[in-house]
Formats: structure tokens, C-alpha cells, sequence
């Protein structure tokens, strides 16, 4: 996964997608192989040091007891409110946090349980960006927003992200089909990887998911 690329990472629930994530931030550490960032394996790297060159958002969207604006800010408290905003417009969380009595200083209950998920999502997408480390690692992180809102989103990821490394797992065809590489995972296995055109002549698991999600492509070569 090289600076200025988005790699994904496919396959079904049980595949292995979080587990990478978990690795990559070591949650727990490999006990065979080795991750290098920076060419460095990263058991030799302080964890503090490791976690903050990273931009991470989990699959289950985490917020704090606060504000919206010191979730946001989570990496350093005196953010100034422009790079906040920033971030909210770039996670597309301004409008909804506009819409609020408090706007950025509005409450945020412990575990977010005030706001909906996709708003939750949103907020540590955000939080994530706020953060501009060089690379960021998405589990899951566009499964509660609808595609148009996903879409636009990405869209602004790309421009603001423009030269840092991007991971993304998912389990949405849609999703993938956008990046640069896509590995399939299967099992704990990579049984494909390349880009979607690449993929849908030549991997079985990844057409399917593509299929079932999205129908049947309109030309062969995957309806690019």
C-alpha cells in the first residue's frame, strides 16, 4: 500500500478484513510473517509513535462523552476551530451539525448514543481527517452512510488525501471497485488481487460479490 494509492481489502463476514486492521494497529501482533511501514517492522516501533502515523476509524464508530467539537479535535485539543470544520465538511457531518441547537459545541452523550449511526460514522471519519497523519486505515467505515453520501465523501477523502496511503476494507463492491488495488480475502487467504476489471475476469469470489451486490455488469469488461 504505497503513499498516493487506495488499497482495498474484500470478502465476505469472517474473511480476515478486521484482522488486518487489528495487526496494522496492534491490537495484537502477528505470530508469523511481519507488517513494515516505512520499512520498518512495526514491533520495533514505539506504539505511540506507530498509532499516530496513522488515521484509524473502526468498524464500530466510537465517540466520547463531550462536544462534537472535542470528538473532532480528539488528537489535539487546540485544534483551531477552522481545521475542524474543515474535517466536518470533508466527512460530511457540517450540515448536520449545523442543524444542532449548540452546532459544535453540541453535546455528545458517552458511546454517542444521541446521535444516529450514520452520524456516528461520520464524526469519527471526521476525527480521523482532523487528525492528517500520512496514512489512514478505514474498517468498514462507509457501511452506515447511503451511497450518495459515501460517494461525495470519497470524492473529498481523495483531494484532502492526495499523497497519503489509504487502506479500506469493505465489504461493498462499490466501494472497492474505486481504488487502485483490491485484495479478496477468503478465509483468512488472499485468493485474488488487482484492480476491478482485472478482478472480475479473473476471480471468481470477487465477481460474485459484485454480482449479487450490483447485477450483472453491462459490458465485459465489468461495466467500466
Amino acid at each position: 500500500a504505497r503513499p498516493g494509492t487506495t488499497t482495498a481489502f474484500i470478502g465476505a463476514t469472517g474473511s480476515g478484513k478486521s484482522t488486518l486492521m487489528n495487526l496494522l494497529v496492534r491490537f495484537y501482533d502477528v505470530t508469523s510473517g511481519r507488517i513494515l511501514v516505512s520499512g520498518r517492522d512495526i514491533r520495533k516501533v514505539r506504539l505511540k509513535d506507530l498509532r499516530g502515523k496513522i488515521g484509524y476509524v473502526p468498524q464500530k464508530s466510537v465517540l466520547f462523552s463531550g462536544t462534537i467539537r472535542s470528538n473532532l479535535a480528539y488528537s489535539d485539543p487546540q485544534m483551531p476551530l477552522d481545521a475542524v470544520r474543515r474535517a466536518a465538511d470533508i466527512a460530511q457531518a457540517a450540515d448536520f451539525i449545523e442543524e444542532k441547537p449548540g452546532g459544535y459545541e453540541d453535546p455528545i452523550a458517552q458511546g454517542g448514543t444521541n446521535v444516529s449511526g450514520g452520524q456516528k460514522q461520520r464524526l469519527s471519519i471526521g476525527r480521523a481527517i482532523a487528525k492528517n497523519a500520512p496514512v489512514y486505515a478505514f474498517d468498514d467505515s462507509f457501511s452506515a452512510l447511503d451511497y450518495l453520501t459515501e460517494s461525495k465523501l470519497r470524492r473529498e477523502l481523495n483531494v484532502f488525501l492526495r499523497g497519503k496511503t489509504q487502506i479500506i476494507v469493505t465489504q461493498r463492491a462499490a466501494t472497492a471497485m474505486r481504488c487502485d488495488i483490491i485484495y479478496v480475502l477468503d478465509r483468512g487467504k488472499v485468493v485474488g488481487s488487482g484492480t476491478h476489471a482485472e478482478l472480475m475476469e479473473n476471480c471468481p469470489i470477487y465477481r460474485e460479490i459484485y454480482v449479487s451486490q450490483l447485477g450483472e455488469p453491462t459490458s465485459e469488461k465489468g461495466g467500466e
